[in-house]
């Protein structure tokens, strides 16, 4: 709150003046004595007290019960709410990573990386963190940026695959394939034939003209349990490119629904063909209470 000496300044003259005015209004206290002085002290603080009572309340965080909710809440929705415990405890390092992955849910890469910057001051070592700004550059494709924080989670956690997967990816968009590479295989080392390695591995030779050993990563990624929908994506993709445009559809009718699986015969023709593709090949349909609002508005009207 800030103070207001010129409000401070003309309540002290105004008791001061009373000594003036003495003779024609003699229930007036002279200045110089005891109750005179202490109510001059006293409406400073008496006007300090009024503006307090009139300040909004501070925002109040949310209970445990409330936090685990907004775990299940769609992206748009899981940003206001973090967005709001943040505001309310800036020291909340909690808060400010879950804050981070919403945004960069809704593609709000910028304020993600913020985000995750803001928690990153409080505590230079958060491992959660360091990976939320480096998955967020990577999403902007500001790969170089990615590679700092990537290789400090990867310090803290030498035996975790994540770090050295996003490492991969970083390198990749600097232009360094080579070294994107040594990290993925390190990855492999850590966590053996897991897919999302593997489909960054390959999309990075396909990228290079290799679609053949492209392929056969990306068959090994979708043979593994836990494979998911992304990896099947990226299989369809270079199997368009190659022209294997059968195999491709079977794929894509078992993944999306028609009107998808349309779209995106019709990019992978055009691939096949060596045309420019009409359009990129276009994720399924976003929920409607996920582009209800923007991320803006939201901000615009207080969370």
């Amino acid at each position: 709150m800030r103070s207001q000496p010129f409000l401070y300044g003309a309540a002290a003259l105004a008791a001061a003046a009373a000594t003036v005015y003495a003779v024609a209004a003699p229930v007036i206290a002279r200045a110089d004595t005891p109750a005179a002085q202490a109510s001059a002290a006293a409406t400073p603080a008496a006007a300090a007290k009024d503006q307090a009572d009139a300040a909004p309340p501070a925002p109040r965080k949310a209970t445990p019960e409330q936090r685990a909710m907004a775990d299940r809440l769609e992206p748009l929705a899981r940003a206001a709410f973090w967005d709001h415990e943040v505001n309310a405890d800036p020291a909340d390092t909690v808060a400010g990573i879950k804050l981070a992955n919403a945004l960069r849910a809704l593609g709000q890469y910028q304020p993600a990386i913020e985000a995750a910057s803001r928690v990153l001051v409080v505590d230079p070592n958060n491992f959660n963190a360091l990976m939320e700004s480096a998955r967020a550059y990577v999403a902007e494709g500001q790969g170089f940026y990615a590679i700092d924080p990537a290789n400090k989670a990867h310090a803290l956690a030498a035996k975790d695959w994540r770090p050295l997967s996003i490492l991969g990816v970083a390198l990749e968009q600097d232009q360094r394939d080579d070294d994107a590479q040594v990290a993925w295989r390190q990855a492999l080392t850590l966590s053996p034939d897991n897919p999302a390695v593997l489909a960054n591995m390959a999309m990075s030779l396909a990228g290079r003209g290799q679609a053949d050993q492209a392929e056969a990563l990306l068959r090994r990624a979708v043979a593994q349990p836990s494979a998911g929908l992304q990896e099947r994506q990226d299989l369809v993709l270079v199997l368009g490119a190659e022209g294997k445009l059968g195999e491709a559809e079977k794929i894509l009718r078992e993944d999306l629904p028609p009107d998808q699986v349309a779209i995106d015969l019709n990019y992978l023709q055009a691939l096949a063909a060596g045309r420019n593709p009409p359009a990129a090949v276009q994720p399924a349909a976003t929920p409607p209470a996920a582009t209800a609002r923007s991320w803006d508005s939201v901000k615009a009207a207080g969370g």
